[in-house]
């Protein structure tokens, strides 16, 4: 397997997100947009990521503004504002802080993340059309594959279709394992994979993994998760779905107890129909290119900040952190 310099892994993740940036708007009909760093923190936009993780606060004046997590509401709004089209979208480049996240090799404070989002028909959400953009994916995915095979020589144990599995599905073929071990087995059989249906609880009564209440459908959303066999293990790719209608906000919300979040100027709008129908998601940039580039850590694509003691730990394992 070929080894990059420092210099030359930056160039190759440039070409990386250029050449995956570009070959995404085409296949999904997106228009690149520019996006905040923060937002109000009473407009509920911000993304609470199920409240794992505590945000960053400033004042400007009187008013609250919080650095944001995710950019998942706020596209749905500049649809709107911006008066995109049916089955037009944006994209843009999020760039976020998330500092009570558990450091590892796939995680780190600094997220840097593809947030699309498009508007679709009532009618279309469904299933149906959750797969068909699933699949849009991860054929530009696949597509990424084949051009960095000619010009990295590297081989990827990846199928040319990916596979979709329900939640339930996962828990009635590995009952005995937990949701990361099922995630695993999935996972290292089919090598590209759609788990679908998160956030309601499954027959032990915990579901497969948290999620916000206020813009995913559970019912209709997932995660696109691809093996790395330089860590044997499944990296998550992107989180993606169809967002919440009227009826769908209102029965997520309850159940999590959170009914403090209808009186935010986003959910009003969302239970008035005042908000697009949309599909959307994230899509890691930088865990794009640890995968694309045979990385074993995500320090080796992204430049951030590590602890002294445990950046130490990776150079002492022989890793170039940037």
């Amino acid at each position: 397997m070929k080894t990059m310099t420092l210099l030359e892994t930056q160039i190759a993740i440039k070409y990386l997100k250029d050449t995956f940036e570009t070959l995404l708007s085409k296949k999904l009909n997106l228009t690149r947009v520019s996006a905040p760093l923060f937002v109000e923190k009473l407009s509920g936009l911000n993304d609470d990521l199920s409240g794992a993780s505590k945000e960053i606060c400033f004042n400007v004046g009187n008013t609250e503004i919080e650095i944001v997590h995710s950019l998942a509401k706020w596209k749905r709004y500049a649809l709107k504002q911006y008066d995109f089209e049916m089955h037009m979208g944006l994209y843009t480049d999020m760039n976020a802080i998330r500092k009570d996240e558990t450091m590892d090799n796939l995680h780190s404070i600094y997220v840097d993340q593809w947030d699309w989002e498009k508007i679709i028909e009532k009618e279309e959400r469904n299933k149906k059309t959750l797969f068909k953009v699933v699949r849009d994916i991860y054929s530009v995915i696949y597509s990424l594959k084949r051009k960095c095979e000619v010009k990295y020589g590297f081989t990827y144990d990846l199928n040319k279709s990916i596979k979709f599995i329900s939640t339930k599905q996962l828990e009635k073929m590995y009952p005995s394992l937990t949701c990361k071990e099922r995630e695993y087995a999935i996972c290292k059989q089919y090598k590209a994979v759609f788990i679908y249906q998160i956030g309601w609880p499954l027959k032990d009564g915990k579901p497969f993994d948290n999620r916000a209440s206020d813009y995913d459908d559970w019912n209709l959303n997932g995660d696109i998760l691809l093996f790395d066999d330089v860590i044997d293990a499944p990296i998550e790719i992107s989180s993606m779905g169809i967002r919440v209608d009227e009826e769908s906000l209102i029965k997520q919300i309850e159940y999590k107890n959170e009914q403090h979040k209808l009186d935010n100027e986003y959910c009003s709008m969302v239970i008035n129909n005042k908000l697009p129908y949309t599909i959307g998601g994230g899509i890691g940039q930088s865990r794009l290119c640890m995968f694309f580039l045979k990385k074993k850590h995500i320090g080796e694509v992204q430049a951030t900040y590590w602890h002294k003691e445990y950046k130490q730990k990776l150079i002492d394992e022989g890793l170039d952190i940037l």
